[in-house]
């Protein structure tokens, strides 16, 4: 198959901190946080490495937090290539209640780029193509630090396009649509940046607005409701995956475990919608029972022999 290349504008320090409970306003007192090189592409990438299929990461670095981001994805074994910027790479934390089971995270904005560094990862992505290995799919993930080119979604999928291979994006807001307008073979939101995006009060017809706007396929994540499949080949219905029982852990890096099993289905060539979701449901309830994102369980296989799948048909 071939490699799975994930581009990350806006990449993070991930810090996450397992708490007792939480009691707002009170002093906590904590062990040691897990801090690691994070943002959703990055998190595809490690799990797309970790069971064994090729990958690259690309993304920006910069400042002192960019400079540990570097430390700590060459002590991965992900491969990447970090494009150097001016800006600080921003830092995300996670709070992860391992009492009321809820985690709350704190996402910094991040800094607005220099329009020559737009080019040098717009230039990354180009050169991730022409090189030696195949690509097989590339996925473009997360938010957009302030000031960002308005077409950078829509231009990687025309450069995936237009090389002939599949392009993703995990994405929310305007950048969403925008993607879905460009094409995009595969879109990711959960509900909430589903419904907020589109301005629909139905999630069913939130997706089927991205399908209208011209994306291929779309995946939803909807927390204990399992996760939903919409296809623009059948616009009678959809499809649903989700487990007996909700489990218990950190949901942090779901959704980019969710699009790594996508994205490694669209790379072997497999573009089954039923295969991209019981891989996809799996594989993102298995991230649940880790305590940092970007890793999944060794129970992914087996949770997948629990999945309950329907098809709805719809008028």
């Amino acid at each position: 198959m071939g490699r799975v290349v994930t581009v990350t504008p806006n990449p993070a320090i991930d810090i996450s901190y397992h708490v007792a409970g939480i009691t707002p306003g009170a002093s906590h007192r904590v062990e040691s946080p897990i801090s690691r090189a994070g943002g959703k592409g990055l998190n595809v990438a490690r799990v797309v490495h970790q069971l064994g299929y090729p990958a690259l990461a690309l993304a920006t670095a910069g400042g002192t937090t960019g400079a540990e981001l570097a430390t700590d994805l060459r002590a991965s074994g992900v491969p990447h290539r970090l494009v150097p910027v001016a800006a600080e790479t921003r830092r995300s934390i996670a709070l992860v209640d391992t009492v009321g089971g809820e985690t709350s995270i704190f996402n910094e904005l991040g800094k607005p780029l220099e329009p020559a560094e737009w080019q040098a990862l717009a230039a990354a992505v180009v050169e991730s193509l022409e090189s030696g290995k195949r690509t097989g799919v590339i996925v473009a993930s997360g938010s957009l630090p302030p000031g960002a080119p308005a077409d950078f979604y829509p231009a990687i999928v025309r450069l995936a396009h237009d090389a002939g291979i599949p392009a993703v994006a995990d994405t929310s807001g305007p950048a969403i649509i925008a993607a879905a307008r460009a094409g995009a073979d595969l879109l990711k939101p959960n509900h909430h940046e589903l419904l907020e995006a589109t301005g629909e009060s139905d999630l069913e017809a939130a997706a089927k607005r991205l399908i209208g706007e011209g994306a291929k396929t779309v995946l939803v994540s909807a927390g204990a409701e399992g996760m939903f499949a919409f296809h623009h080949a059948a616009p009678g219905g959809y499809w649903s995956a989700r487990l007996p029982e909700a489990l218990s852990g950190n949901p942090t890096g779901a959704g980019d475990a969710a699009v790594a099993a996508a994205a490694v289905v669209l790379a072997a060539g497999n573009p089954d919608i039923r295969t991209m979701l019981r891989k996809a449901t799996a594989w993102s309830a298995a991230a649940v029972l880790m305590p940092a994102a970007g890793e999944i369980s060794p129970l992914y296989a087996d949770l997948e022999q629990q999945l309950i799948l329907n098809w709805k048909e719809t008028p």
